[in-house]
């Protein structure tokens, strides 16, 4: 299953699929045939395919590192002074807070088949895989809930949790949709009300899919791509929903985006891994081996997996922000929100 676990567990684990571990802060060393990723979670099953695959074709070996969007831009913050890693991923608008904190390069690969909305202009960062905030909800839950009015009632009494806004991608993404469809006070109210419900804070959204599936939650924060892969590969007991405000059901664009670490210690390698996982051949690989949709335009996504995608979206507003503007307000938003949910 698709749980995030401690950034050391994860180093550790990697090497269950032939990546190599490097050294993390504080100066280890690493050989110069691999290449460090820090990576929001969530892509695990996509990277473990691609990063074999990309392996066999170069010789260069891969360590991977996957927690909370927030938390890897802030890993790579705090190791500026010895850097660490080499290629960046994580979701907006966290890929945009690393570019303003200068923790990116320009990486120079090409990214011309990408679309203008799905990139830096400054060549620091693409996406690399689309996707989309959503909801998810156990299987067994009686009636099924359907509106965010629902979750202020004592039927979901400590039945109700998601990932933290500051600290998880898809959390922030949920606090940003709230103020989006509801106004930015009303929406504070809302969570407000929620939070006698919630079971507390998690930095990770990967975190809460086991415990919807067991019960112990009825409802948590997910997106597409991970919701959708963790059901076809785990057989979990959720699904995806969007509740609806008003009778309307709207999402954000939650793209995976990857930038190339400022003085990245094997920048050479970064680059050649980005080249790879954005090439037309493992683009074409995105909806059958991780759930997602490609971002090239120039590859159109088809199979079942592309097919459930889409159908998870049907009906919904899909909500665009401009990220560089969300940026210059989101610690405001964060404290406002602390402030009313005391958490």
């Amino acid at each position: 299953m698709r749980v995030s676990r401690s950034l050391t567990a994860v180093a550790v684990a990697a090497a269950m699929y032939s990546v190599a571990a490097c050294g993390g802060t504080g100066g280890g060393t690493a050989s110069a045939d691999t290449v460090t990723v820090y990576s929001a979670d969530g892509l695990g099953d996509w990277y473990k395919a691609e990063f074999e695959s990309f392996t066999r074709a170069t010789g260069i070996k891969v360590a991977l590192v996957e927690a909370g969007s927030g938390e890897v831009v802030s890993r790579a913050q705090k190791e500026k002074a010895n850097p660490q890693v080499d290629v960046l991923v994580t979701l907006p608008p966290f890929i945009q807070q690393a570019q303003q904190q200068g923790s990116l390069a320009k990486s120079q690969i090409d990214t011309s088949a990408v679309p203008a909305e799905l990139k830096a202009a400054d060549g620091s960062y693409v996406a690399v895989v689309n996707n989309y905030f959503a909801m998810i909800r156990n299987t067994a839950a009686q009636p099924k809930p359907a509106d965010w009015t629902e979750f202020t009632g004592p039927a979901y009494k400590q039945k109700i949790q998601y990932s933290t806004p500051g600290k998880a991608g898809d959390g922030t993404a949920l606090l940003l949709l709230l103020q989006h469809v509801m106004g930015k006070e009303a929406a504070l109210k809302y969570l407000a009300e929620v939070q006698p419900n919630n079971v507390g804070p998690s930095t990770s959204t990967g975190k809460l899919g086991p415990k919807t599936s067991k019960g112990e939650l009825t409802v948590a924060n997910s997106d597409v791509q991970m919701a959708l892969a963790a059901i076809a590969a785990d057989k979990v007991a959720y699904e995806v929903f969007y509740p609806t405000w008003n009778g309307k059901r709207t999402t954000v664009a939650l793209p995976y985006y990857m930038g190339l670490a400022d003085k990245a210690p094997h920048a050479a390698n970064g680059t050649k891994l980005m080249e790879h996982l954005l090439s037309n051949d493992v683009q074409q690989n995105v909806p059958a081996r991780a759930w997602g949709a490609p971002v090239r335009s120039d590859v159109t996504a088809s199979g079942p997996e592309a097919d459930a995608f889409r159908k998870a979206l049907d009906g919904v507003e899909i909500w665009y922000p401009n990220w560089d503007e969300v940026l210059t307000g989101l610690d405001a938003d964060i404290k406002a929100y602390e402030k009313a949910t005391g958490q």
